[in-house]
């Protein structure tokens, strides 16, 4: 466990900084409508409204200094994310008996990174490509150093990757040998 532990330590690089946010709680929003009872039980839990193709939302809670989010994945389901663990619960009670969508607790199955700084846009590029760094508002699913992972950007100044636990020591490692050659160029 220690070993893993060395691997997702925080990095720092030129220009970059990417850290483990444990405090996030994760489930999968899995739905058939973004406009069903399913949807309206996660607006009257959240107050966010299930994000549409590649979108993002974000709001804060009743609970003191709590964050949530909601990540576009694909058609029928979303990524939540958030740092209130009781909201989760509810919402989890709220949707049980509903038939239109579920939810799938993640705590533990995903993991998320935030990074910071000017070049997180090239770190990006050189391990997922051109067009993977989504925009404020934004999702995108790629693959990170071969790893499936999704991009969200609901603030300017961070992009988080939620990734799988079992392959965040594989991401945190490439993101670990990208951040220290950054400057280097995309291409020769």
């Amino acid at each position: 466990m220690a070993e893993t532990q060395d691997l997702l330590a925080p990095i720092e690089g030129p220009g970059v900084t990417v850290e483990l946010q444990p405090r996030f709680h994760a489930a999968s929003l899995r739905y058939f409508e973004l406009d069903g009872a399913f949807a309206g039980i996660v607006r009257r839990v959240t107050g966010l409204n299930l994000p549409t193709s590649l979108g993002a939302t974000h709001g804060t809670g009743a609970a003191e200094q709590s964050v949530t989010l909601l990540a576009w994945r694909s058609p029928s389901e979303t990524t939540l994310l958030t740092t209130d663990a009781e909201l989760l619960d509810a919402l989890q009670t709220a949707a049980a008996a509903l038939s239109d969508g579920c939810v799938v607790d993640q705590r533990g199955g995903l993991l998320v990174l935030r990074a910071r700084g000017e070049a997180v846009p090239n770190l990006v590029a050189k391990q997922a490509g051109h067009g993977a760094m989504p925009a404020i508002g934004e999702s995108r699913r790629t693959r990170f150093a071969n790893v499936a992972l999704l991009l969200v950007k609901v603030r300017a100044e961070e992009t988080l990757f939620i990734v799988d636990r079992i392959y965040a020591p594989h991401a945190m490692a490439a993101i670990r040998v990208s951040a220290a050659d950054i400057d280097a160029p995309l291409f020769d």
